[in-house]
């Protein structure tokens, strides 16, 4: 199985597709780069911009460039020594537009008749026979008046769907009747829909691949790839949606001869990558937490605890544990209610049933600990979640006895679909919710991390690079991805708030007098990310701050937006641009902004794993929640950049991010070309006064070294007599070329002009 030392992460899109990334493989060679890592690249909705949403998986998407646009980048990858990364979509299909998904329109035409009734996920018994699709803007009865039939189909504005054999005679309304579907009003879909999504899009249904046939038709053009040697590795999208995520892997395995597979799983505290499963790792979130945490002032927890319980109007701090578990029972009782309501009905297949199941059974999902077992590995998760749902809710706790015993069953209907349904409330109701509501520092509140860790210490963080070296040496590391809620700098410049927590309580309290919200929470986290992502357009604060509000739900949703609310949200984000306040303050923190996304950077490139460089990322990275995270990439300025300094410019650490490309070309290309300097992690100690600013580590050769909490240092007066050792043989420091004697090296020297150093022996 050939390994990647490092991925470029590149989003596909009808205008930058498959061609395009071909074209710019000579700079990501140049770059350092190992492998490139490619967004879904089979036919998606037409006009997607993300490619998750697969409608055709025998096709190449026609408008990312087609079979000949993934010819053309595999042959220049491979051509320059370079290989192949795919993303893929195992557990649901696009069907936004029917008539585009061969497979959906044959169900939608014939029921429980079509072959591939049995590819999709559906509950047939729940809709007398037929599926129901939650498009009306309103009920039935209000909506005939849109319902049209004309060339075989019927239609409800745009929307068109198939007619079964003999049944286009009658009006609209007569017609429907006789379909295997049925058109609903959307607001129904929470507690009626009747197939499985992904999470809670109603235009991305669930597949059965755990079906042998599913599988194969569904993984044949996969295949090919490995077959013709196209694509080197994969990434398993949302692998805990399926019915068996173990066996699916062993099918993949076998399937594209152990390829190199990540999975795309988000692992809660301690929690571990299932050890049979048989893959290299995941997709980085968790490394991602750990980087973040290291350079987080953990004294600085007390003070941005007091000015977010003050936002609260609280008298203690806000506890994660009982937020997230009100937040994904509001989940159960909402937009996944009908995922609950469908356990409840398999579930009562062979036991008795009703009210009280459901909701017992919506405690235990918001109680539940982790995104889901894998069963019997993992029923422990179910133990403690039945404790907790007990202890909240004591009237429930004979219907939770009856429950756990056939939810720890790995033969039981329910407990398969339980096993699946966690997921999904636990990223809808933490992910997609409590992240916008846990607010007193926004960039603990990122996909894969624990948000009640507030930061880590040097020893823990070595602990926790120890481990990942022994368990799964071979998994991605990642800083920013197309999912992050922020941007790797964004974060970076966020982190300083926790060494400056006066300060940042006198800013905020000043922004907010001059843009009152009435809801402490969020006019935190917005003013939080405003800070980090500045300068940012007026256009992209405002599109953040409508969707950070409707998923936090307090003051306004997604289905019922509050007006005047939201006015007054759009005036906040204007007031930015009013006075001096966010600029003048961004000034005050910007140098240490950029010290922490530096150390971050070399820190995570040369850590145990698979580093993955997110597009655009070499340069400053201050985006913040999708779409805003997919704009396009300036790759001619980076171009230019790397030109000049590789024709021996040192650049300053300033707003162009070119000192970042400098750590990033040069890590990238250290790892690629010695990669005998990376075979093992070996902490290393700061000795003197301000050893605790310093996170070193030798890497078998390569010795990193990064700077933290760059404000307590200078406060400090600079490292002053702090040093580090490395073995006593010439060394370099990759980064500014110059060359020390090894043994005791002092900081203020190796420091002096950037805050990080990577030092590699000299080649004899």
């Amino acid at each position: 199985m050939a390994v990647p030392i490092s991925t470029y992460r590149v989003q596909l899109t009808a205008d930058f597709p498959l061609g395009a990334a071909a074209e710019l493989v000579d700079y990501l060679d140049s770059l350092g780069v190992d492998w490139v890592y490619l967004s879904p690249v089979l036919q998606a909705t037409t006009g997607s911009t993300h490619g998750y949403d697969v409608v055709d998986h025998g096709t190449i998407d026609v408008e990312r460039g087609g079979a000949e646009g993934l010819s053309a980048l595999s042959n220049a990858a491979h051509a320059a020594g370079r290989g192949v990364l795919i993303d893929i979509v195992p557990n649901h299909m696009g069907v936004s537009e029917p008539q585009q998904n061969a497979w959906w329109w044959d169900v939608l035409t014939h029921g429980q008749g079509s072959r591939y009734a049995e590819a999709f996920d559906i509950d047939w018994s729940a809709g007398d026979g037929r599926i129901r699709i939650p498009v009306l803007g309103s009920p039935l009865s209000e909506a005939l008046e849109a319902l049209t039939v004309s060339d075989g189909q019927l239609r409800y504005y745009d929307n068109a769907y198939p007619l079964a054999p003999g049944t286009d005679e009658g009006t609209p309304e007569e017609v429907h009747a006789r379909q295997h579907y049925e058109l609903v009003h959307w607001q129904r879909a929470d507690s009626e829909l009747n197939y499985r999504r992904f999470f809670a899009v109603n235009t991305l249904a669930s597949i059965r691949v755990e079906v042998p046939w599913v599988f194969e038709e569904s993984h044949a053009e996969i295949v090919r790839w490995f077959t013709e040697g196209l694509a080197d590795g994969l990434r398993v999208d949302h692998p805990d949606g399926l019915l068996d995520p173990g066996g699916y892997l062993d099918d993949l395995a076998a399937a594209t001869d152990n390829a190199y597979v990540l999975v795309e799983k988000i692992l809660e505290g301690d929690e571990q990558l299932p050890a049979f499963w048989p893959v290299a790792g995941t997709t980085g979130y968790d490394a991602l937490a750990d980087i973040d945490r290291i350079l987080i002032d953990r004294s600085g927890r007390t003070g941005l605890d007091a000015i977010d319980t003050e936002l609260r109007g609280r008298a203690q701090p806000i506890e994660w544990a009982t937020l997230i578990r009100g937040t994904k029972r509001r989940i159960t009782d909402t937009i996944l209610h009908s995922e609950v309501l469908r356990l409840e009905r398999d579930y009562a297949q062979n036991h008795e049933g009703g009210e009280h199941v459901v909701d017992a059974l919506s405690e235990l999902l918001a109680c539940f600990p982790v995104y889901r077992s894998y069963l019997p590995q993992g029923v422990e998760h179910l133990h403690e979640a039945a404790d907790l749902a007990r202890r909240a809710r004591p009237e429930l706790g004979a219907t939770i006895d009856a429950l756990v015993p056939v939810l720890s069953d790995p033969n039981e209907p329910a407990a398969i679909r339980f096993q699946q349904t966690s997921g999904m409330v636990m990223a809808k109701g933490v992910e997609d919710t409590a992240f916008y509501r846990y607010t007193r520092l926004g960039s603990l509140t990122e996909v894969g991390a624990d948000p009640s860790e507030f930061g880590i210490g040097v020893d823990e963080f070595h602990r926790r690079q120890l481990d990942r070296q022994a368990r799964f040496p071979a998994s991605m590391t990642t800083l920013s991805t197309h999912d992050t809620k922020r941007g790797e700098d964004t974060r970076a410049r966020i982190n300083v708030l926790s060494e400056l927590t006066k300060e940042w309580a006198e800013t905020l309290a000043a922004l907010r007098e001059g843009a009152p919200l009435d809801d402490g929470p969020l006019e935190n986290l917005l003013w939080e990310s405003i800070v980090g992502a500045w300068p940012a357009s007026a256009e992209r604060l405002h599109d953040y701050a409508e969707k950070a509000a409707r998923e936090a739900g307090n003051s306004t949703t997604w289905t019922a937006p509050d007006e005047e609310f939201e006015q007054r949200m759009h005036a906040l984000v204007d007031s930015a641009f009013a006075s001096n306040i966010v600029p003048d303050f961004v000034a005050r923190i910007e140098q240490y902004g950029w010290s922490n996304s530096l150390s971050a950077k070399l820190i995570q490139l040369t850590a145990p794993g698979v580093p993955d460089v997110y597009q655009g990322s070499e340069l400053w990275e201050t985006s913040l929640v999708d779409p805003d995270n997919r704009r396009p990439v300036d790759y001619d300025l980076r171009r230019l950049y790397l030109e000049a300094i590789d024709s021996g410019a040192h650049p300053p650490i300033d707003a162009t991010g070119a000192a970042k490309l400098l750590v990033t070309s040069r890590a990238l290309r250290l790892r690629r070309d010695r990669p005998e300097l990376f075979t093992r992690y070996a902490p290393l100690e700061a000795l003197g006064a301000c050893a605790r600013h310093a996170v070193v580590f030798d890497r078998g050769g390569a010795v990193t070294v990064a700077t933290r909490l760059p404000v307590g240092l200078e406060k400090a007066s600079g490292w002053r007599d702090t040093t580090i050792t490395v073995p006593g043989r010439p060394h370099v420091d990759v980064l500014t070329g110059t060359a020390f004697e090894g043994g005791s090296i002092p900081l203020a020297e190796l420091l002096a002009k950037y805050p990080v150093a990577l030092l590699a022996p000299v080649e004899s």
